[in-house]
């Protein structure tokens, strides 16, 4: 009968977080051969590929469920310490990996995270994507919980609706000037625009809803959430920003609206089907933040799911 012995999995895991067995084994306080000789044994007894050698090391498709199988083992491993009462001296603080697109990362999540660290023993490992590819890393064994914009739950996951981020376009009045007097329908086609990366379609989903080409724009590509918030301040081209972060900007008159309709983004939690009393307690900090701060949909009014 097969067994996925506990230490051994977790190695596999910490070699994938960490990148390389010298990392890993800095991090577990033991020799990289050591390290190396760990996930050698495991592979043997599972017969099957479980690591990638690169760099950084990466799982196989096998090492990824050893990797889940790890992550929860751990979970639950503190739930069964924090039921049977052990002092906070006596536990390891426990990491939790979490992925979370930029904009939220930037806006509003950090804080029920702030609030859970002064409650638990936990550690926060985030991983930061775009919204629609933040599933995957569920999918994958990475995470644990993910904000994302994938509303129906990932296999093994339940998914439960935040909310939606809000975004207007906007620009500096003295970028307004400059490209968009006259005739704004035909400047757009001409004026700067600020993508966060390749794969932001937000700006390109506003030009198209005003009916204009959206391959015509020249484009800056700033991939950090405040600093293209900062690149739309200091005029390099307009955005869509979430309300979030244009809205002391727009009261001082730093930037103005560009008019049209906003686009919604809406946003869903999504994590494993656990029943996990950290597990949970995360969920139910992020909702109610979520649905706290984020525009409403109608979908908010209903109960955590627990699928």
């Amino acid at each position: 009968m097969l067994r996925v012995p506990f230490d051994l999995a977790e190695t596999l895991a910490v070699v994938v977080d960490e990148g390389t067995l010298d990392a890993a084994a800095r991090r577990l306080h033991i020799t990289p051969s050591a390290v190396s000789q760990r996930i050698k044994t495991l592979e043997e007894q599972l017969g099957r590929l479980l690591l990638v050698r690169s760099k950084p090391a990466r799982p196989t498709e096998a090492g990824m469920s050893v990797i889940r199988l790890a992550r929860q083992l751990a979970l639950l491993e503190h739930d069964a310490l924090a039921e049977l009462g052990a002092d906070e001296d006596e536990k390891a603080l426990t990491s939790v990996p979490l992925a979370v697109n930029a904009d939220s990362l930037a806006t509003w999540f950090l804080e029920p995270l702030a609030r859970l660290a002064e409650q638990h023993p936990i550690v926060f490992d985030l991983h930061r994507d775009d919204q629609d590819f933040t599933a995957g890393l569920l999918e994958s064994g990475t995470v644990m919980g993910a904000v994302t914009s994938r509303a129906a739950p990932v296999a093994g996951c339940r998914s439960s609706v935040l909310g939606a981020m809000r975004y207007e376009a906007v620009a500096t009045p003295a970028f307004v000037y400059r490209w968009l007097s006259g005739d704004r329908t035909k400047a757009l086609a001409g004026a700067p625009l600020v993508d966060f990366d390749r794969r932001d379609d937000l700006q390109t989903e506003w030009l198209t809803r005003q009916g204009i080409d959206a391959s015509a724009p020249p484009r800056h590509h700033v991939p950090a959430s405040n600093d293209f918030a900062t690149a739309v301040r200091l005029g390099l081209g307009w955005a869509m920003l979430p309300r979030f972060q244009s809205r002391e900007a727009l009261e001082r008159g730093e930037l103005v609206h560009l008019g049209g309709p906003p686009v919604d983004v809406a946003l869903h939690w999504q994590q494993w089907n656990l029943r996990s009393p950290l597990l949970d307690a995360i969920a139910d900090a992020v909702v109610a933040e979520g649905r706290r701060v984020l525009a409403p949909t109608p979908e908010t009014r209903l109960p955590v799911s627990r699928r």
